[in-house]
Parts: structure tokens; sequence; C-alpha cells
């Protein structure tokens, strides 16, 4: 299948199953092996800024943040994976793949779409702060308990606060994987604006709203398992996925 880089219209698949699942993840873990280097470059950069946001929280006495912090990290896995989308766009098509290509990718196709794109990854992170900020304040406000500690996660207010940070981080992450999760790697395939980009994804989760929501499941386990070892785990399972979503979106749109 080749790759499309001229702006035609976007068509959206409406037949995915589990099957289309299996394939893709079976393409990124061999993208993977192929190229792992790319892989644990990227990977490695999420291990050490979730290792500095961890240490950070803990020097200034805020442990009790870590939990929404990384919650809040899946919101731009995505973006980070967009050099990860290249190094398997490229051995599909059987080009050269190189450092100065894949890091390249990065600043999109010169249109700043991507950067834009960026922007919006950067606002939708910081809302879900100012979210958690004021659902901390809701619930623990008047039970003396600050943040710095994950001790306030025993308590019954803090196990109340668990629970609705969660179902409302769930909202916020699932609407916005609606709208990246096919559009940042179609941004890297081809020459079309982020609001193209953007209908066509909200298009593809509306279409197979069941394969895209078992997708978005499997993303959220597999990634959250991944942190829980000091976020070692992401030098395999982000690059995996990473190429995986590629794949997935090659199926989605045509």
């Amino acid at each position: 299948m080749a790759t499309t880089t001229a702006s035609a219209a976007p068509i959206v698949a409406d037949k995915l199953t589990a099957a289309d699942l299996r394939a893709a993840l079976g393409a990124g873990f061999r993208d993977f092996l192929a190229c792992p280097l790319y892989g644990l470059f990227f990977g490695a950069i999420y291990v050490v800024t979730g290792l500095a946001v961890a240490y950070a929280l803990f020097w200034r006495g805020e442990a009790g943040w870590l939990v929404p912090v990384t919650a809040g990290f899946p919101l731009i896995a995505p973006f980070a994976a967009i050099g990860l989308y290249e190094v398997s766009r490229r051995r599909e098509l059987g080009e050269p793949i190189g450092w100065g290509a894949v890091l390249g990718a990065l600043r999109g196709r010169g249109d700043e779409q991507l950067l834009m794109m960026g922007g919006f990854v950067f606002v939708a992170f910081s809302f879900w702060v100012i979210i958690a900020h004021a659902i901390f304040s809701i619930f623990m406000a008047e039970s003396g308990i600050g943040g710095e500690s994950l001790a306030i996660f025993q308590t019954q207010a803090g196990l109340w606060m668990l629970v609705v940070g969660t179902a409302v981080g769930a909202l916020l992450a699932w609407g916005f994987y609606c709208i990246t999760v096919i559009s940042l790697p179609m941004l890297v395939d081809r020459d079309v604006d982020f609001i193209t980009a953007i209908v066509a994804s909200v298009k593809a989760v509306r279409a197979n709203t069941g394969v895209m929501l078992a997708w978005a499941v499997i993303i959220a386990v597999t990634l959250s398992a991944a942190m829980i070892p000091l976020f070692i785990g992401l030098l395999i399972v982000l690059p995996v996925l990473g190429h995986a979503t590629w794949h997935l979106y090659r199926r989605a749109v045509n």
C-alpha cells in the first residue's frame, strides 16, 4: 500500500476488526525488532522524563501529584511517537532510514501543521493538570491533607478523589484519543492540514467504535503497566504501540 503524499481527501474504512488490531500489533513489534535503536531512543526520552518528574515531585514534597501527572502521560504519547511513525512509513516503502529523516519528521512537512498539533497536545495536558488540581481541592480542601504523600489515597476522601479523577480523566483521554489516534500519523504521511486530519480521526473512531475503543484500552492498560516499574517498561511498550498505531492508521484510512 503506497503512502499518499497528495492532499486527496482521506477515505475512512468502516470494517476494522479484532484481526486488524492483532495484525497492527504484530507489524508494530516487527518494526521495533527491525529498527530497535529508534524505538529505544524515543522510549528512553519518555522514561527519563517520567523519572525526572517523579524526582521533582518527591523533592518538592508533592508526591501525591505523581498519580495525576503520570495519568496524563498517555495524552502526550501519540506526539512522542511521531518519529516512530516515520520509521514505519519508511520501512513500508522500502526507503532508507536514518536519524536525520526520523528526527526531521518531528518538524512535519514544513507547513507547521504538526507544530500546531504539538501546541494542542501541550494545552490538553495543561488542561488535565488544572482539572486534577480542581478535583483535589474539592475533595481534600477540608481534610487538612496536602499532596505531600501518596498516603492521601488511603483516606476515604482520597479514594473518592481517585475515583472521580479517574472517571474525568478517562473522558478527557477518550476525547483526546479520538482526535489524535489517526490525525498524527496522517500528518506524517500526507500533505493535509491538521483540521482535515482531526476530522478523519474522529470519523475513523466513529465508524469503528468497538475496535478503536479496544485499541484505546490496550494503549491505556499497557502504558499504565509499563510505568509501574520506574517507567522502564516504556522502553519497549511505547515504541511497539507507536509502530502499531501507524499500521492501524494504514488500515483505517485509504
